[in-house]
């Protein structure tokens, strides 16, 4: 008779603890770690790692999957990074509550903030729920990854007050009644609550959440602490780097009087403001020195963009001319582009207000063979051959392409290595801001994890082995208060990842045309993971999905 249902020997074993790795076995019964360094019994499945590295699964705290997931309850391609538990409702959006007929503003939303469009919704989002409860209840059956569920502060906001959320401070009946939700939610399996300082919605105007006063913040912060648990996640106003160090102190304010834990993103660093990010940790150590618990996200990856004038971009926000052009349909937004009487002030414009970033852009892939001797190569180059401005050379090559030109904005933001390492090792950071399942036709955020080894640890030497695996899984799961995960240790959740430390890799991207309404997206597939096992079983192997589905809202 079987003692394990599944036994992992000779594995380097990484326990997420930041201690030494070691030789061994992992043992697995009942979706539990049952054994860890020897296990003499006999087990259903008997896999030999080969000295390949078992880690914890790994944690993603800021993903936008909430979409996703009603159609694809991998939220692919995450888990073929070594995700197993995926933090979803980030930057104050969710999907619930929302009252029957209202979900059109959610979905603006969604697709101003996430550039998750509405098509996409219109097929793959039925709706068929109003509270945070019952959408948890309708993702739940079939869930391939573990889910970590924050409640949307604008979505709470705008299901109380509808459009006079983005209006005015609420009263106390309002801030109750949101209170009251929150504390449901909760109850159901929420993990906690986003909000937003500093997103706009699909009219320009500031978001529900910006529009709330402190008092209703730590009101809703102390009501989901009654729960005995909690984190509030915000992205700054990092318009404003002065304005940025206030919301810090602002968040330290709610900690210290709900005790939530507070988490705010991104923290980046960017060359045209280098010492930005330096003030951001100093706020941050500053205001855990008085007993907040706030923290500060960051990611390993550059921030690498892509720009498709046939998709969305919100480079182009900032950019009156062009961001009107891009709210059109793809033949009218096409006729506007190639408008010679347009032109000359679209490329004023753009000189003015995104010169820097069109001038690191590359020419990536294209679609009209008069377009391929261009590939590879800088729009500054082209420009300078041609005589002609930057924003102009750009727009001659899209047109060509009917718009769908891929233009390559690389290394740019967050590309230092050395300084973006010191960032990641902060002890006021956490590996986050991925924003995988948001902007997909501009980036896959998805990757992050696999691009922590195959850069910084093993290309850099920035950190070990074992100081990279802590950092996405037991401290995660330690300051979110995802309990029993995030660590290889008897009788926690058998959460692992089984990875090649020689060949793991994020993947290239890839553009593929795999969303519900005819959507595109970039798409990572991970090179070295050899298996992930989320609370259990296998859910990937070699690459490839099993028919295993054994994720928990957690």
């Amino acid at each position: 008779m079987s003692q394990a249902e599944l036994a992992i020997r000779n594995a380097q074993i990484v326990d997420g603890t930041g201690a030494p790795s070691f030789r061994g076995d992992v043992a697995v019964k009942d979706g539990k770690i049952a054994a860890v360094g020897r296990f003499d019994g006999a087990a259903e499945r008997e896999l030999d790692a080969q000295g390949k590295v078992l880690s914890p699964g790994f944690i993603d705290v800021h993903t936008h999957y909430d979409p996703q997931l009603c159609w694809d309850r991998l939220a692919t391609p995450s888990l073929e990074h070594g995700v197993t538990t995926a933090v979803i409702g980030n930057c104050s959006l969710s999907l619930a509550p929302v009252r029957e007929g209202g979900s059109r503003k959610l979905i603006k939303m969604f697709g101003k903030i996430e550039d998750i469009k509405e098509p996409t919704f219109d097929e793959g989002v039925p709706f068929k729920w109003e509270s945070f409860g019952q959408y948890l209840d309708f993702i739940r059956p079939g869930l391939g990854i573990n889910v970590g569920a924050l409640v949307g502060h604008s979505a709470l906001r705008w299901y109380v007050m509808g459009p006079e959320s983005q209006e005015r401070v609420a009263n106390d009946a309002e801030i109750g009644a949101m209170c009251e939700l929150m504390e449901e939610a909760m109850a159901a399996g929420a993990i906690g609550l986003s909000t937003s300082y500093v997103d706009i919605d699909e009219n320009g105007r500031p978001v529900p959440s910006r529009l709330a006063d402190m008092r209703e913040k730590m009101a809703l912060c102390k009501a989901m602490a009654r729960s005995g648990r909690g984190t509030l996640q915000t992205v700054p106003y990092c318009i404003d780097p002065q304005a940025q160090l206030r919301n810090i102190e602002e968040l330290a304010e709610l900690s210290l009087g709900s005790g939530v834990f507070c988490t705010i993103a991104p923290i980046v660093y960017s060359p045209a403001q280098p010492g930005n990010y330096k003030l951001n940790l100093d706020k941050l150590d500053e205001q855990r020195a008085r007993g907040a618990k706030v923290f500060g996200q960051s990611m390993p990856r550059s921030f690498n963009i892509n720009i498709r004038l046939s998709e969305t971009s919100f480079l182009l926000y900032g950019v009156p001319a062009w961001n009107r052009l891009m709210q059109l349909s793809l033949p009218e937004r096409l006729a506007g582009f190639a408008d010679p009487a347009a032109r000359p002030k679209l490329v004023k414009q753009a000189e003015r207000l995104i010169a820097p970033l069109l001038h690191a852009a590359v020419v990536g892939e294209v679609y009209n063979p008069s377009n391929r001797q261009y590939q590879g190569r800088r729009i500054a180059d082209i420009a300078k051959d041609q005589g002609k401005a930057i924003p102009d050379a750009m727009l001659d090559i899209a047109v060509a392409d009917e718009l769908r030109t891929e233009f390559q904005i690389n290394d740019v933001i967050h590309a230092d290595p050395a300084i973006v390492a010191q960032i990641l090792d902060h002890p006021s950071i956490h590996i986050g801001a991925s924003d995988a399942g948001a902007h997909v036709s501009q980036f896959c955020g998805a990757g992050d994890t696999t691009d922590l080894f195959a850069r910084f640890v093993r290309e850099y030497g920035k950190f070990t082995l074992e100081r990279a695996v802590q950092r996405l899984t037991s401290e995660q799961a330690d300051a979110w208060g995802i309990k029993n995960r995030g660590r290889i240790a008897a009788g926690a959740a058998a959460d692992l990842t089984l990875f090649d430390p020689k060949t793991i890799s994020r993947g290239e991207e890839q553009f593929v045309s795999d969303f519900p309404g005819g959507g595109n997206r970039y798409i990572r597939h991970a090179r070295g993971i050899e298996k992930v096992i989320v609370n259990g079983k296998i859910v990937v192997d070699g690459g490839k999905y099993t028919q295993a589905r054994a994720g928990q809202i957690v």
